[in-house]
């Protein structure tokens, strides 16, 4: 995996990200955007050990993924742009390497339809070899005007040529069945882990009181 790792540096991109599509059917691409309701904070900036300081250190740590579907095994470490990551996918019993790259890091606020949010995030992109062709972004969102927290996951994605002919019935048969599970298992992860950190710092902080 090692080996694998470092030769990631030599692959582009299979994709041109500077072409995202809109919506889902765009050159045969596919669009997914979750959503995922977090526990909610007073309005304004987020609280230093709140809700959306917990989700942020969960997506910077990459620990919303459901490690019985994909798993980080080489290129761990805060985000960076440009920084190479291996994946470890399982799918129905086999395991499949897959190297994408960190293309952005976001951390300000942005508006939506009016509304200002404070947001961190990071999002990667397929490089030469993975079975998908795309990116993915995953952010955390705070509304400051009424203090509701978010897991935001957006991905646009399409199968990239698969020249083993077993793989590629295997993915076309299965592959959407698993992107979505992925993205599901993503967001019930964020909400249960930020949830629980909750938790166990409330526990502390009374205990501390006592």
């Amino acid at each position: 995996m090692r080996r694998l790792h470092a030769e990631l540096r030599h692959r582009t991109l299979n994709f041109d990200p500077a072409r995202p599509p809109e919506k889902t059917g765009d050159a045969g691409w596919r669009v997914d955007d979750y959503r995922q309701p977090l526990p909610a904070e007073p309005p304004g900036p987020p609280l230093p050990d709140g809700s959306w300081a917990i989700a942020r250190r969960l997506v910077r740590d990459y620990q919303f993924a459901d490690p019985a579907i994909i798993r980080r095994v080489c290129g761990a470490g805060r985000p960076e742009p440009g920084r190479d990551m291996l994946l470890d996918a399982r799918f129905y019993g086999l395991r499949f390497p897959l190297g994408v790259r960190v293309g952005e890091v976001i951390d300000g606020v942005v508006e939506e339809d009016g509304r200002r949010a404070r947001v961190w995030g990071w999002n990667y992109r397929t490089l030469e070899g993975h079975l998908e062709r795309g990116q993915m972004d995953h952010q955390v969102r705070k509304w400051l005007d009424t203090g509701e927290v978010e897991f935001r996951v957006h991905a646009y994605s399409q199968a990239a040529p698969i020249a083993n002919p077993v793989v590629r019935l295997g993915f076309t048969l299965f592959g959407r069945v698993m992107q979505v599970r992925y993205h599901r298992r993503a967001c019930r992860r964020m909400e249960q882990l930020t949830t629980a950190a909750l938790a166990e710092r409330r526990r502390a902080a009374g205990k501390g009181a006592e």
